[in-house]
Formats: C-alpha cells, structure tokens, sequence
C-alpha cells in the first residue's frame, strides 16, 4: 500500500518534471528570448494549460505529487536561490540604493494591503500581489505562499500579475529612457530600474536595452531587493500569526488555519545559503551549475501551481487582483522616480 502511494506521488512528479524540461526548451526559442521569459513563466503557463485539458484526463492518485512540487521542491529551490547572492554585492552599491530599496519594498507591501481592503478583495490574494510587485515577482509569491497558506490558484493569478505589468515595464523603461521622458542619470536609472521592476529577468532585458552602466546597477539594486524577501516573510508570518489570533473569537477558517506563528525556515536558509555564498569557496561552474538546478526546481514549482489552476478558478478571482497590481505599479512608476531622482542623490552626497 505504501509503495503504491509512493509511485503515485513519484508519477506526479515526473509528469511536472517533463513539463519543466519542455518549459525549459520553449525558454530557448528566440520569440521568447525576445520576452525575456523565464523558464519559470514558461513552466507557469504550461502548467495551466494541463489544467484546463489534460487534467481531468489522468488519475487523481498523481495530485498528491503535483502537490509535492508546490510544497517541497518550492521551498528548496527558495533556499538554493541564494546561490544567485552575495553580500558583497550589497555593500558595492552603497546605502542609497539599500534605503530607497527599504522604503519600495515596505510601501509597496503596505499600499497592497490598503488598496485590497478597499477594493475588498481576498486577503490572501492581495498579500501574494503586493509582495510580488514589492520584491522579485513570481519567485517572492512563490516565497510567500507557505507562510499565507493560500490555495494554488491564488498564487497562480497573482504570479500572473506581476508578470504582465514586468514585461510592460521592461519594454516601458527603455523608450521612455532614450526619449528623454524620464530625465534620470545613468546611476539614478540603474537604481529606478533595479528598484522598481518585478522580475529578475525583466530587470536584466530592460537594463541591457539601456546600457551596460545602467544595467550593473540595476542588477545589483534587484538583488538586494531579493535579500529582503527572508526577513519579509519572517515579519508577515508573524503579523499573520498576529492577526489569526484576533480573529480567533469569530471562528473564521483563516484563524484556525493560522493559529500557530509559521516560521519560514526556508528563509534563514535562503540567507545562510547567500552568506556561504558571499566567502566563494565554491567554483564558479559549481555555483553556475547550482543555479541551474535551483532555475528547473523553481520552473517545477510554478509547472505545479500552474497545474492546479483552471479558468474557473481565475473568473472566481475577477478583475481585482489585476487592478490592485495595475494600482501598485503605478505607484512603482511615480514613486520609484521621484525617490530615484531626489533621494538618491541626497544620500549619496550625505555618505
């Protein structure tokens, strides 16, 4: 009985695995390089389009590994991400891009939870949005979905969100740049770039489109807003933790399923990772070659979440969550500037 339900859930799993390895073959085509597509945003949409095809088709028996890869083989590839971190690179920037990265990260947390209040949307949604538009799109609300405990098709629309307005941007940024609409420095753009845009790979299409000065700092800024995502989830986990409790006496099934604090240990292995990162004791192709592994287990998690999310279940979630992700970027695009513009300059002279 044990071996039975154990090749189930290996089944599972190397059905996501094969559509990992084909999102990672689609990532090479060149229209898609073109879109700076991730293997990751590949293997979300693949996952989806099993879900609505193939999916009722095939044994209820392999869900609970499609499951395994939401949970497990998520938070690994969390851990290993570090890989992709130094601290070093933390201190070469300089505080400015530290602070302004501070300030972008907590207000847009803060305004995502605002705003979904007034547009009375899921709570659980609303977070998931406003923590991919604050640090690094699908790979923070991949983070942070153990510690909200949301159901797979959240995750997958607000994942959704934060792709659409990062690829407008990374195509946005550098027209505006050369039209001379947004009249930063190199260094201000690379830090308005770095600190505002969603994702990793949309960072790096749009810098290298603006030059290779812009692009080494807006890199850099990007990767300082990623080591944020462990001490957020620390801090949401507790607030959650926080707010079950008031919610306790009501009897809700959110307070009963976050009753207890949720510690994301994934996280403290996320900056464990980055600091043994940060003394190069591995080689490079090592390090290159983690990386790569950690890029197919992130691409398996979102092939998952991608297979647990159906039409239907994107109609439940209406137009909400992509108005409050369309709200929150336009306070990236006008605040992000003016902290670019004025702050960064002020705090560069103050050190």
């Amino acid at each position: 009985m044990f071996s039975e339900k154990r090749g189930s859930i290996l089944h599972g799993i190397l059905l996501i695995a094969l559509f990992s390895c084909s999102a990672f073959y689609i990532a090479e085509f060149d229209f898609v390089k073109n879109l700076s597509f991730s293997p990751l945003i590949v293997g979300i949409i693949l996952g989806m389009l099993y879900a609505n095809s193939l999916r009722n088709h095939l044994p209820e028996t392999w869900v609970p590994g499609i499951q395994f890869c939401t949970k497990q083989v998520l938070r690994t590839g969390i851990v290993l991400y570090g890989f992709k971190l130094t601290f070093q690179s933390v201190v070469a920037i300089g505080l400015p891009a530290i602070f302004i990265d501070v300030i972008i990260v907590t207000a847009t947390i803060l305004l995502g939870i605002l705003f979904g209040k007034w547009l009375k949307m899921d709570k659980d949604l609303a977070l998931l949005t406003a923590t991919g538009s604050a640090i690094c799109g699908a790979a923070a609300v991949l983070g942070a979905e153990p510690v909200v405990k949301s159901e797979p098709h959240k995750t997958a629309v607000a994942v959704s969100t934060v792709v659409i307005f990062g690829t407008l941007s990374m195509f946005l940024y550098p027209a505006l740049f050369r039209a001379g609409i947004i009249p930063l420095t190199p260094e201000e753009m690379g830090i308005y770039t770095g600190s505002t845009l969603h994702e990793v790979a949309h960072v790096v299409g749009a810098g290298n489109a603006m030059g290779k000065e812009i692009s080494d700092a807006a890199i850099i800024v990007k990767m300082i807003r990623v080591m944020m995502l462990a001490p957020v989830l620390v801090v949401m986990s507790f607030a959650l933790a926080r707010a079950a409790v008031r919610a306790a006496n009501k009897g809700s099934d959110t307070a009963i399923r976050r009753g207890k604090i949720t510690i994301p240990w994934f996280a403290f292995g996320f900056l464990a990772v980055i600091g043994f990162n940060s003394l190069n004791l591995l080689p490079a192709p090592v390090v290159s070659g983690i990386n790569n592994f950690d890029t197919f287990l992130l691409t398996m998690a979102m092939t998952a979440l991608g297979a647990e999310t159906s039409i239907e279940k994107f109609k439940r979630a209406g137009a909400k969550p992509f108005l409050l992700a369309a709200l929150l970027y336009l306070w990236l695009l006008g605040g992000g500037y003016l902290l670019a513009k004025y702050l960064a300059p002020l705090l560069s002279s103050a050190a």
